[in-house]
């Protein structure tokens, strides 16, 4: 019997893909058969110490530093695949940036900059993929619970996620005719970086976990494996729709 959850043979983009659930989804996929390409800006770092893990399991793991906010960093890109492969099974839009700050501190360059990274992007990504996609091919958008829920100091990222859920959801009805499906994964806390820079973090994480029905917050691998699913055949027949990964904790607000 086919595995329907296996990504043998497929090949996907995911970008933001060396740290946090980018990271866990680049090696759930590799694991899973898949070959992948890793996209970063920054951290060179986290870049290093996936290409270290991948090579000593022997998973097959590209790396493409290109800034995605940038006409120059697309164009990187689109030459790092045509010089690859030219052919993708999908796209995982992990890639994420913004500021987390009260109303009366944020200004136009936080907006312009947390839309360009966590929507903009997007939206130029799935332009550039389009034509490299088969019928079959799997779009994901990254989103968080922000994008439905007011959380202090989180206006700008809350926004720009509510408008990637949108826009996602408009591409997933024009692309299903072509076989391409598109869905948002919404995971709720887990504990990444991220963290690292959330006003009153501490405070928060144990508030999240006291109502969350697991009695904890979500791991990478567990959003990575969620990642897996909608990627696979076993997820045919679900288009534009919003996957919660948060352990219950929606359930308790």
């Amino acid at each position: 019997m086919t595995d329907l959850f296996s990504l043998k043979g497929k090949r996907f983009l995911i970008t933001g893909g060396t740290r946090g659930i980018g990271r866990a989804i680049s090696l759930c996929f590799a694991r899973s058969g898949a070959s992948i390409i890793a996209n970063y800006v920054r951290d060179f770092q986290s870049a290093e110490f996936l290409k270290s893990e991948a090579a000593e399991e022997g998973l097959e793991i590209d790396f493409c530093r290109a800034d995605l906010t940038s006409p120059k960093g697309l164009e990187k890109l689109n030459l790092f695949i045509e010089s690859e492969n030219n052919v993708l099974s999908g796209l995982i839009h992990c890639a994420a940036s913004g500021v987390h700050k009260p109303l009366e501190e944020l200004t136009t360059r936080h907006f312009d900059w947390t839309f360009a990274i966590n929507v903009r992007a997007f939206f130029e990504l799935v332009k550039l993929i389009l034509p490299r996609l088969s019928e079959g091919s799997s779009i994901v958008a990254v989103s968080s619970k922000g994008a439905v829920r007011a959380i202090p100091s989180y206006s700008m990222v809350g926004a720009s996620k509510g408008a990637l859920e949108s826009i996602a959801r408009h591409f997933a009805a024009e692309l299903a005719p072509k076989g391409i499906r598109v869905n948002i994964l919404s995971p709720g806390a887990v504990m990444t970086d991220a963290w690292k820079i959330m006003p009153d973090a501490e405070d928060r994480l144990s508030e999240t976990i006291r109502r969350t029905p697991i009695g904890r917050i979500v791991t990478p691998e567990e959003v990575a494996l969620t990642a897996q699913f909608l990627c696979s055949d076993a997820s045919f027949g679900i288009v534009g729709h919003t996957l919660v990964v948060d352990g219950g904790a929606g359930i308790t607000e």
